[in-house]
């Protein structure tokens, strides 16, 4: 039975969107993976650290699943108290500290802590105090957002963006690791096309991917949410893209 426009809504706007578990959108909407295994890769370098600091961790699955054995000082910072709450249950029992941290410089760690530092889409990046908490010879392995992500969803709420599709660019990104003294070692970028196939999935997604559409709400977006609806409805999904970059640098 195909249900209604206010019951998908309803449902997507009242549900939990704590963590980092994207599974409640299983059969609503699909994004395409980038090819090189972030969290397989991530495991790798966890098993040669000896202190390593994951930023900005979410609610922790990605980094619970990388590895079955974390090094002998493990430690993840975040910022959003429902995150804060499912990563400390989450990587507590598993030997990490959890640091709730306002995502802000300066880092609450002393210099030279960690010989590697990691993170998955972080919403911002502070080079200065990454290549600070870095032990010489260090690293810092990540996959970020990349620039133009979700621009279909983005440009469709809020309306042409030209001055922001460009933001998270790798050679920017690039640029500043190495202006704050970071040796570049490894640097791809990969765009993945996403499909929604309901206005709820929508709704849920915009919720979870606070910066999206930064101030999102059903009630604030209702008649362009319903008219997406009908247009979903006709064509079968609503087609977005999103870019990953995969950056590792080493510390001079």
């Amino acid at each position: 039975m195909t249900r209604s426009f206010e019951e998908l809504v309803a449902e997507a706007d009242s549900v939990s969107v704590a963590g980092w578990d994207f599974s409640w959108l299983d059969g609503r909407a699909t994004e395409e993976r980038p090819s090189w295994g972030y969290q397989r890769l991530l495991g790798a370098r966890l098993a040669s650290a000896g202190a390593a600091l994951d930023i900005q961790t979410g609610g922790g699955e990605v980094l619970a699943g990388a590895t079955t054995a974390f090094p002998a000082t493990m430690v993840a910072t975040e910022s959003w108290p429902p995150n804060v709450a499912k990563a400390t249950a989450l990587l507590h029992p598993r030997g990490v500290v959890l640091v709730a941290d306002p995502d802000e410089p300066p880092l609450p760690f002393g210099d030279e802590a960690f010989d590697l530092v990691s993170s998955r889409h972080p919403a911002s990046i502070w080079w200065g105090e990454i290549a600070r908490v870095l032990r010489g010879g260090g690293t810092y392995f990540a996959q970020h957002v990349g620039p133009a992500t979700s621009w279909e969803l983005v440009e469709y709420f809020l309306g042409p963006q030209p001055d922001a599709r460009n933001g998270r660019h790798p050679d920017r990104e690039t640029a500043e690791a190495r202006a704050a003294g970071l040796e570049v070692a490894d640097v791809r970028m990969e765009r993945l096309r996403m499909e929604f196939y309901d206005i709820g999935a929508v709704v849920y997604f915009l919720r979870k991917v606070l910066w999206t559409v930064p101030g999102f709400t059903v009630d604030q977006y209702r008649d362009r949410l319903r008219e997406l609806h009908t247009q979903i409805e006709s064509d079968g999904a609503f087609v977005a893209h999103s870019t990953r970059t995969l950056i590792e640098a080493r510390k001079l």
